[in-house]
Order: C-alpha cells, then sequence, then structure tokens
C-alpha cells in the first residue's frame, strides 16, 4: 500500500512498503512520481529476466531499511562485480540492485514485484532490450560459473 505525499518542491510522491516473501527483509521506498505514473522498467537481460525484476530507482535516501534489512540481504555479483543483486538469504525472494558506486548519487534497482499490496497489471512499463543493449550484449545466463575453477567467474 501506498502512502501519498507532496514532496518540498511541489512534486508528488508515494511511500510504499515492500520486502521479501517470508518478511526477513522489509523496506519502504517513496517514488517520485508515485506509481502508477512512474515508469517501470521491464528489461529484458539475463539478469532481469531470470531475477523477475521489474525496477524502480529510487535514490537510497529514499530507501528505508527496517530492521537492518539491507545487512540482512545476501548478495550476488557477476560480469562488472561492482552492483550487487539483492536476495532474501531465507526464502530466496529477489529484491534488487544495489550500485553501490555505479552512480554518482547512491541508488537502487528495487523491483516492484516486492512491494505489498500494489497490482502489477496497472503499472506502466517501460521496455528496455537489454540483452542486445546493455554491455555485454549477450545472455549471460549459465556461463557466469566456472565449473572447473568450481567458481563465479
Amino acid at each position: 500500500m501506498a502512502s501519498d505525499q507532496q514532496k518540498e518542491n511541489g512534486q508528488k510522491s508515494g511511500t510504499y512498503e515492500a520486502g521479501c516473501h517470508c518478511g526477513y527483509i522489509k523496506f519502504s521506498v517513496t517514488l517520485s512520481p508515485p506509481l502508477p505514473e512512474y515508469k517501470v522498467l521491464n528489461c529484458n537481460c539475463s539478469s532481469c529476466s531470470h531475477f523477475g525484476y521489474l525496477l524502480v530507482y529510487p535514490k537510497a535516501t529514499d530507501v528505508v531499511w527496517h530492521n537492518n534489512g539491507r545487512e540482512r540481504c545476501a548478495s550476488y555479483r557477476f560480469n562488472t562485480k561492482k552492483k550487487d543483486q539483492m536476495f532474501c538469504p531465507k526464502c530466496g525472494a529477489s529484491l534488487g540492485i544495489d550500485f553501490l558506486k555505479w552512480f554518482p548519487d547512491h541508488t537502487y534497482g528495487i523491483s516492484v514485484r516486492t512491494f505489498y499490496g500494489i497490482n502489477l497489471d496497472e503499472l506502466d512499463y517501460k521496455k528496455l532490450d537489454g540483452i542486445n543493449k546493455v554491455e555485454p550484449s549477450t545472455d549471460l545466463a549459465g556461463h557466469v560459473w566456472n565449473e572447473e575453477k568450481q567458481e563465479l567467474q
């Protein structure tokens, strides 16, 4: 469920409670503009496809982690190894991406699938052909684990 607000600059925003499936990780996200006006990214790259991401991009200051939620997250890094794919270590739910220092302002890519009480069919989506437009332009799925070395490449 969202709570609607008006930011100091007069822009509308909405705050959404979110978390993993089991409730071990909980957080709230403030988006401006609020859903459904905010365009949600629907990307077909290997990670978004396999993790089920439908992403919004709040600044880290607009995400409030409850009960040390960020520290509770398990993470997975691949390719550039500069971003954390965040997961619940208890139920395995994929939460989104911590871009760490990828952008000048610390930013998250949070999957709206983690938001409580929203209808995904009512959202506005922006499609991204990430499999062809995000470097490296290929499907990395199934090609990150080195079986011989028993480690991630």
